[in-house]
């Protein structure tokens, strides 16, 4: 152990944004009873809905306070991410094998002070961007900021993506990252009043084998995401509306209970244009994102079958059901489709994405990511290609009568590579998963998502000249043609290590890269079966 923590800086750290804007962000805890619900509420339990907000912010004081990546109770959460560790056996097997988990820490994983010693040191790991920094006035055309959505995947957090949602702020859109309280996270909190004591939801260990009861369980967490979307969306209809709301994450004084940082979002957001806001996540938060905005689109199709069983059936006088329009940008990444697979919403799965509408811009508004362990996933690419086609319910997907949607992996990358843990432990994601520059990774990633806004008519900042890696004169975008960062888009090979995938073209050599991994592996499991196994054995 004490070789490995002697590759590590002893605190691992962040790279600065590289967008024109600083970057501020406040953490939002709200009671779900002054949010009206667009469904009916699926765990009383979950009393409160809770979210962090990256945004452009005006440039403050060197000593400003802090934002901890690791989110307070930091010793609970530091427990919940060596119990979470030891849930996937591949990956605590294999931590064990290069002296970075020691048994007894997999069996006492609650003791307070034997926690992995290479995650403990994340107690004083900060996050670049400024704590309830002032907003920044948008430079747009209607004075408003863009507004996206991220969902967390599993063992994922508000704070795990930090760098990819920071790094969009940075270059003029303001991120909401939600706490799904559906046992997804390591440990997720409820706090229902200001100052008191937090509710504590667990992660849930769910079987990866497909069953009907792995089914229902998914689907119930499922409803509990989809859920918080809805009332996520209400809350942001009432921040920029300038309503006061009881964060429960604020300050102790009164005032800024009720509107506190708050109010410098009121008039600010983009949120009440149809089709304006922008839906992201990543793995199970990429699936999450599908199934609610299908859920949303269809509500009121005619032609569902009795099996049918939505998870998330707003009204249509909802004002979610006027925001979901084919307009909606969506961007997957790593998107794992095993919870799109339930009997009860097959029908919904069999559904185009709403961009395919006849009105819609088919698939130009939509982006898929893969990390390279995801591309090696050949089940999992096989039903990732379906759910982006226009017609979800043929086995070779194809669009024939739409633009279809973008899909790119960049090389040596690694499912944590989409997160934060990538640029938190390079040397691990190396050595373990193969992994190569998580810098550059999250800059292509971010690079492709603003530019497929700007090209659906998203105000945001120009990719810079370095992220662009651009050496001689900047490049421009052919005649006619929305952008300004076309090469991100194009599939011939114009940015190094950055693959494009058509729709159209064959999967066997693609599925035979990986036939190891389970048709029902999880997503850890994925990684570590197909990126572990030839790292094992030598």
């Amino acid at each position: 152990m004490v070789s490995f923590l002697s590759q590590l800086n002893p605190t691992p750290g962040f790279p600065p944004y590289t967008g024109p804007y600083k970057v501020g962000s406040t953490n939002v805890e709200i009671p779900a009873a002054e949010l009206p619900s667009p469904s009916p509420t699926p765990d009383s339990s979950i009393s409160t809905v809770s979210f962090r907000i990256f945004y452009p912010s005006e440039p403050t004081a060197k000593h400003a306070k802090p934002i901890y990546w690791l989110p307070d109770p930091q010793q609970d959460y530091l427990n919940a991410y060596v119990r979470f560790l030891g849930a996937s056996p591949r990956l605590s097997a294999f931590l064990r094998s290069r002296n970075l988990l020691h048994s007894d820490e997999v069996e006492l994983l609650t003791l307070n002070d034997r926690n992995l010693p290479f995650l403990r040191i994340l107690a004083y790991t900060t996050v670049p961007a400024v704590q309830n920094a002032k907003l920044l006035q948008a430079p747009t055309k209607n004075k408003r900021w863009p507004v996206m959505v991220f969902s967390h995947g599993l063992g994922g957090t508000k704070n795990a993506y930090s760098h990819l949602l920071g790094s969009l702020s940075s270059h003029g859109v303001v991120v909401i990252a939600p706490d799904h309280r559906d046992g997804s996270a390591p440990l997720s909190c409820i706090r229902e009043k200001p100052g008191s004591a937090p509710r504590f939801v667990e992660y849930k260990s769910i079987s990866h084998k497909q069953s009907p009861e792995v089914e229902q369980a998914r689907d119930e967490q499922l409803r509990i995401r989809l859920w918080e979307l809805g009332l996520i969306h209400e809350a942001l209809l009432k921040i920029d509306r300038g309503e006061p709301l009881l964060n429960t994450l604020a300050d102790t004084d009164t005032s800024a209970l009720t509107t506190g940082h708050l109010a410098m979002f009121s008039s600010s957001l983009d949120v009440h244009t149809p089709g304006g806001i922008s839906w992201s996540g990543h793995s199970f938060g990429a699936a999450t994102i599908v199934q609610f905005i299908k859920s949303v689109f269809y509500r009121t199709a005619k032609t569902a079958p009795t099996s049918y069983q939505p998870l998330f059936q707003p009204s249509g006088s909802s004002q979610i059901a006027h925001q979901i329009t084919p307009s909606s940008p969506a961007f997957l990444l790593d998107l794992w489709c095993l919870p799109l697979l339930s009997r009860s919403t097959r029908w919904l799965h069999d559904l185009p994405l709403p961009c395919y509408a006849p009105e819609g811009p088919g698939g130009r508004n939509l982006l898929a990511i893969l990390s390279e362990a995801f591309f090696k996933w050949g089940n999992n690419l096989s039903e990732l290609k379906r759910t982006v086609s226009e017609d979800p319910s043929l086995e070779i997907p194809a669009n024939k009568s739409h633009p279809a949607p973008y899909i790119f992996y960049p090389e040596s990358s690694a499912h944590l590579s989409q997160s934060d843990f990538g640029l938190l432990y390079p040397w691990f994601t190396k050595k373990a998963f193969k992994a190569q520059e998580p810098v550059r990774t999250l800059r292509l990633n971010t690079r492709a998502i603003l530019e497929v806004l700007r090209r659906n008519g998203t105000d945001v900042a120009d990719t810079s000249a370095l992220d662009k890696e651009e050496t001689g004169s900047p490049s421009h975008n052919p005649a006619g043609q929305l952008g300004q960062d076309a090469k991100i888009l194009q599939q011939d090979g114009s940015v190094a290590g950055w693959v494009g995938l058509d729709l159209s073209q064959s999967e066997r050599k693609e599925e035979a890269v990986n036939e190891r991994t389970s048709e029902n592996a999880d997503p850890m499991d994925a990684v570590v079966q197909g990126e572990m196994t030839d790292t094992t054995t030598h």
